[in-house]
């Protein structure tokens, strides 16, 4: 059975909003949205074209601190993530992200994470958390973007280290790939002004 992308997307959103739940995961196996094999040397995180997954990412910017940097969280109409805003350092804020919403994600049959992107020349941060608390530990890892260019990121899983608002920890554990909750993307190191960075898909990769 042949599906694309469109077309398999329309079928998770009717089945969703008739709360025909394995119909909707059926659809998003077939779509790519699911992947299942230990063998895979690829484990599809997320492509956002599932508008149950892609739109319950939230943003979480500095106003948490006092800061009044902005951003917004939107799924184009090519089905990529966009999130942008505006970074400033006014309150002493001076960040901006987005969050995934918590689940369970075994990787540790992996090297690492990959990531299609579209930048505009600034450095983010991905992170990866570990538990379900707000405000706790961010496993991060730095990535430089091209302007206006589509990149594919790999980043292993040894480069992540525990950092708590923006200190990093050297007595915190490494991270444990077997349990890792959310996945996000940050911007912050005092890179004021606007910024813009899309988000193709992400994925787990395996050398």
């Amino acid at each position: 059975m042949s599906l694309t992308k469109k077309r398999a997307a329309q079928m998770i959103k009717s089945f969703a909003k008739k709360g025909l739940v394995f119909y909707a995961m059926f659809f998003m196996f077939l779509s790519g949205g699911i992947t299942m094999g230990a063998e895979t040397k690829e484990l599809l995180i997320t492509d956002f074209d599932s508008p149950v997954a892609a739109n319950a990412w939230r943003v979480i910017n500095d106003g948490v601190m006092g800061g009044i940097s902005s951003s917004t969280w939107n799924i184009t109409d090519s089905g990529t993530a966009l999130f942008s805003g505006t970074v400033s350092l006014e309150n002493n804020g001076g960040f901006a992200s987005a969050r995934s919403p918590v689940g369970t994600h075994d990787l540790s049959a992996y090297t690492g994470i990959s990531l299609r992107v579209k930048g505009d020349g600034k450095r983010y941060k991905l992170n990866l958390k570990t538990d379900a608390e707000f405000d706790s530990i961010l496993y991060q890892t730095e990535f430089i973007t091209e302007k206006d260019n589509w990149q594919i990121i790999k980043v292993a899983f040894s480069r992540f280290v525990p950092t708590y608002h923006g200190v990093v920890l050297s007595n915190a554990p490494a991270l444990d790939t077997k349990a890792v909750k959310t996945f996000g993307v940050l911007i912050a190191d005092k890179q004021k002004g606007p910024f813009r960075l899309e988000i193709d898909w992400m994925k787990a990769y395996k050398d």
